[in-house]
């Protein structure tokens, strides 16, 4: 072999697992079937970390919120994705949202110019019988699935995943909508488009009724993730779910009146020129003429330019819990490793992250050496632990970065004290668990 470590998958995974292995000094191989002649229902581009979802890495507040610690731990440990993250950072508040194209433009020159990677643009069908990283992510071909689903004995899980619309910035009506931050938290960062009783009732029945893309044979039993939740599935829960999800006025006072609007639609810069706009939260599976119809019944949105309409896809992961060892190997196939969402951790970062910890596990196995996890105080071993056995494995489903993760903290404390006591705890660990490492240095 011409490489060390083969990668199947150039999304956020794949790519912050190669980042990793080739700083170590391991060869490198990632197999990415786009740009190959092979694509998938949500990608646009042949960019690798290509975000098909939002351009939010979410929370970056370390001391208060699990995510933004996890930022925290990746950047420690030379996070490729938090580094491109950093450097196309858009407008956001307390938030790290960022240009998506740029980001996946820097990822990809790093990953290209780097001496110890080779990325090929092929399709792989099959389990590799060398040392090997899967990290397809939510949209693995079929094939592949069908490999996975015959050395496992177990068919992978699935559910539906949906993408939000982008507006065009120009077109929406400021003297309607304001910018803003909810308590005033980071600045005017979000455009807020404000809807009074009878415009809110008025619009979630037309997302109830609005004209839906129709679902394939074999995806009418597939569950959504509730963290993914379409608004028009939102709207069917009842009238009032809206208000108290992505519609949510609290915090968020109208100059033009003093007072919360009835409800609110919230927009977020989605590159890196201010131009294009993501509605936060309005994943839809509506047809696209029925969304352009619907969401601009919004007001300041009425002439409302679409840069791109929502969609819906599937998506499928695997039962880690029941599959993978404390290292991210298949128990029934040691050279395999599983990094991203398709091992079931949600989000962006989250995929990341455990990236890293599979480039860091095969490294020391490369080596001879034996890595021990990162303590599940930590937000990386957190999210290990729970998909390599902290889950119930009947009941298992995709999962963000959470304190309910973590060991709880003994005592009585305030909200926020308690947060900050997670956090400080989880510094001190990961602290501890890289001392005796040469975090990100060529051996």
């Amino acid at each position: 072999m011409s490489f060390d470590v083969h990668i199947i998958g150039g999304g956020l995974a794949g790519s912050e697992a190669a980042w990793q292995l080739a700083q170590s000094g391991l060869r490198v191989r990632i197999s990415e079937m786009r740009g190959g002649g092979d694509s998938t229902p949500a990608h646009e581009t042949d960019r690798l970390a290509e975000m098909v979802c939002s351009n939010s890495f979410r929370s970056d507040d370390a001391d208060h919120n699990a995510v933004g610690l996890l930022h925290q731990e990746m950047r420690a440990l030379n996070s490729l994705i938090m580094s491109a993250g950093d450097e196309n950072r858009v407008p956001a508040g307390s938030a790290l949202a960022v240009d998506r194209l740029g980001f996946a433009d820097a990822v990809t020159s790093k990953i290209d110019q780097h001496p110890n990677i080779e990325v090929v643009r092929e399709r792989i069908d099959a389990l590799p019988d060398h040392p090997t990283i899967i990290a397809t992510g939510p949209l693995t071909g079929s094939k592949l699935a069908e490999s996975i689903a015959a050395e496992t004995g177990a068919g992978a899980l699935a559910f539906f995943d949906a993408i939000a619309p982008i507006v065009h910035r120009e077109s929406i009506d400021m003297d309607v909508a304001w910018m803003a931050a909810r308590w005033d938290k980071g600045g005017k960062d979000y455009v807020n488009c404000p809807l009074d009783k009878e415009q809110y009732e008025t619009f979630v029945q037309a997302l109830v009724d609005g004209e839906k893309m129709p679902f394939k044979d074999w995806e009418k039993d597939t569950p959504y993730f509730e963290g993914c939740m379409p608004v028009e599935v939102m709207a069917e829960r009842g009238p009032e779910t809206l208000r108290h999800g992505p519609m949510k006025p609290m915090g968020l006072d109208n100059p033009r009146t003093g007072r919360w609007p009835y409800a609110v639609v919230q927009l977020r810069q989605d590159n890196a020129l201010g131009t294009l706009w993501n509605m936060v939260g309005f994943q839809t599976k509506l047809k696209h003429g029925e969304q352009v119809r619907v969401f601009r019944t919004i007001p300041g949105l009425e002439n409302a330019e679409f840069a791109r309409l929502g969609g819906i896809h599937r998506n499928s992961f695997i039962n880690s819990p029941r599959l993978l060892d404390h290292q991210l190997r298949l128990k029934s196939k040691s050279n395999i490793r599983f990094a991203g969402q398709i091992t079931g951790c949600e989000g962006y970062v989250e995929s990341a992250a455990v990236g890293i910890l599979a480039a860091r596990f095969a490294t020391a196995e490369l080596r001879g050496e034996t890595l021990p996890s990162p303590p599940p105080e930590t937000a990386l071993g957190a999210i290990l632990a729970h998909i390599t056995g902290g889950a119930e494995a009947e009941t298992f489903q995709p999962m963000n970065v959470n304190f309910g993760l973590m060991p709880p903290i003994e005592g009585r404390w305030k909200r926020a004290d308690r947060k900050k006591a997670y956090t400080d705890r989880a510094r001190q660990k990961l602290a501890e668990w890289l001392e005796p490492q040469k975090v990100g240095e060529p051996a």
